[in-house]
């Protein structure tokens, strides 16, 4: 029997990996999407059946890319969409082009990654798209002007697509990270803070992976995750 494919689109060393490492531990072929190359280069040698593809989230030729996935590994069956961008700073600090920036990638990146998967999705009558998100889609800091509209663009959209393509079984769903993920530059600048302080990628990506495995009878849209001690 042919592997299930799960595409993970921003691929780095914290979340990004730690998806690839868990669809791959639970038998998918894993496409790694990303920028950066030679990291991907490396983390292709460490988790078993993924592949590695070069993947900007703002180029509008996705499809093209999809299609490499399809004719090396299959049709894709879940999408994790964890890519993002922002510049943090008020309406003081960031530029127009700052703005711009944090909303191809959050929001128009998803739109065309989603565009590029369907066709495969309505094929087979199922489907997952799980997008990462973040607190600031859904409360605007004074410093998150470009962040924070991105990604509340990004889970409006997000919505928007998990109404039309549910009744189509495609599952659309939503991660609120809510916290700080436990990796290394951020224990170097929070070095007085606890482990359990921080949000670890292995339990986001456990998570993740309950998301894409739900019955259709009783599907999870938005699921906010933090650390038990976190103040919301």
């Amino acid at each position: 029997m042919a592997r299930r494919v799960c595409a993970v689109v921003g691929v780095g060393p914290g979340n990004g990996a730690a998806f690839a490492q868990k669809f791959a531990s639970e038998g998918y072929s894993v496409a790694l999407c990303s920028r950066n190359q030679e990291y991907l280069a490396e983390l292709e040698g460490n988790v078993e059946n993924s592949r590695a593809y070069e993947y900007d989230a703002r180029n509008t030729s996705a499809q093209h890319a999809f299609e490499r996935i399809r004719g090396d590994l299959g049709p894709v069956s879940i999408l994790i969409y964890n890519a993002g961008a922002g510049q943090f700073g008020s309406i003081d600090d960031v530029t127009v082009e700052a703005f711009q920036h944090a909303w191809e990638v959050n929001a128009r990146g998803l739109f065309l990654a989603t565009q590029a998967v369907l066709p495969d999705m309505r094929a087979s009558g199922s489907g997952n798209i799980v997008v990462i998100g973040a607190t600031a889609s859904i409360r605007g800091g004074a410093r998150f002007t470009s962040f924070a509209s991105a990604k509340a663009a990004q889970r409006s959209l997000a919505q928007s697509l998990a109404r039309h393509l549910g009744p189509q079984k495609i599952h659309v769903s939503y991660v609120v990270i809510d916290g700080v993920i436990g990796l290394e530059r951020a224990r170097k600048q929070m070095t007085d803070a606890p482990d359990e302080f921080f949000l670890t990628p292995e339990k986001i990506a456990e998570s993740v992976y309950f998301l894409t495995q739900q019955d259709p009878q009783a599907w999870t849209f938005e699921l906010d995750l933090r650390p038990f001690g976190e103040k919301w």
